[in-house]
């Protein structure tokens, strides 16, 4: 058998490490609520092809190590930035490990506002959607412990948008297997799914003997529109958030590409961007037999949300 196959790739850890922190500066309180996954690579061929686990870091001591960085790490409060800083740990910490990659989703906490003054709380919160906002990063330690390189991307999952108006869909291609009719106006709703890469950065090696110390600039210090930027994410939804809602919408698909573009005019940093946006459908009720027009686009007022089947359009746009 062993002339017949040969391990090609092989990556493992711990994934749903869920983490809660509390930042405390007096009576004020910041929190964050993340779910990480930590994969592994490097020269670990042996515990699956000799079942010797004398290579293998034990997910639950990685996760044990995104225990640990939660409460030491200066960065915890930057999903961007503690990713790094939890591959690079790993990837520094141990020789045979070239390759970390760390997942981060973010749930939203936002602060109750209360009294006469509408005030934040300073440690009171409350869930704000289902919106997620997530980060990718690739430590790459392959070209050795003092070449680290960081491939970061970000962005956001489930963000639920509607307009009721100002999207058309005219003009596509009609035969024998066309059934939709053509509509200067309807209802737009996706579910957006938003994710932004940057340009390979290098990451200068920890210099203290635990392997946990990295330089990062500091957040007043970083490059506009660059990784370390933490304005990107909020410019990114924004933008997002206004094309969808003043785009006189021809497609789906036009609407997408005015998002993308203008990410990237406005963040020098990021190389693309991509887009999965999957329709939210709502049909018009038919209320002829009653004698009630409710087709008629501008005469349309009760719908059915449709969840499937729906369609999905999906896109990256790059920096030339």
């Amino acid at each position: 058998m062993s002339d017949l196959a040969y391990l090609s790739s092989a990556r493992y850890g711990k994934d749903a490490v869920r983490v809660f922190r509390v930042v405390r500066e007096g009576s004020t309180h910041t929190v964050v609520e993340y779910n990480v996954k930590v994969l592994l690579e490097g020269d670990i061929e042996v515990s699956y092809t000799k079942a010797d686990n004398k290579v293998i870091v034990a997910t639950d001591s990685i996760k044990n190590i995104t225990y640990y960085l939660a409460k030491v790490s200066p960065h915890i409060l930057v999903p961007e930035r503690f990713a790094v800083h939890l591959g690079t740990h790993i990837v520094s910490k141990y020789a045979h490990i070239h390759n970390a990659f760390v997942d981060i989703e973010q749930l939203r906490w936002s602060r109750i506002v209360v009294g006469k003054d509408r005030k934040p709380h300073p440690h009171s919160f409350f869930r704000d959607g289902d919106e997620k906002r997530t980060v990718k990063v690739e430590i790459d330690g392959t070209a050795g412990k003092d070449k680290i390189q960081a491939r970061v991307s970000a962005g956001v999952n489930d963000l639920l948008v509607l307009k009721s108006s100002g999207s058309s869909f005219t003009s596509f291609i009609r035969d024998e297997y066309t059934l939709l009719k053509e509509v200067d106006d309807r209802i737009f709703s996706t579910s957006i799914d938003l994710n932004y890469t940057f340009a390979p950065i290098s990451i200068s090696p920890p210099k203290d003997e635990k392997k946990l110390d990295i330089v990062i600039p500091a957040l007043d210090q970083a490059e506009a529109g660059s990784v370390w930027d933490a304005t990107v994410l909020d410019r990114a939804r924004t933008i997002t958030l206004e094309v969808f809602a003043e785009d006189e919408s021809a497609s789906v698909q036009a609407t997408l590409y005015k998002m993308g573009q203008r990410i990237i005019a406005e963040n020098a940093g990021v190389q693309t961007v991509s887009y999965a946006l999957p329709n939210k459908h709502y049909i018009p009720v038919d209320m002829r037999y009653m004698g009630v027009d409710n087709l008629t686009p501008a005469k349309a007022e009760v719908f059915q949300p449709v969840a499937a089947p729906s369609g999905l359009i999906s896109a990256t746009v790059s920096r030339k």
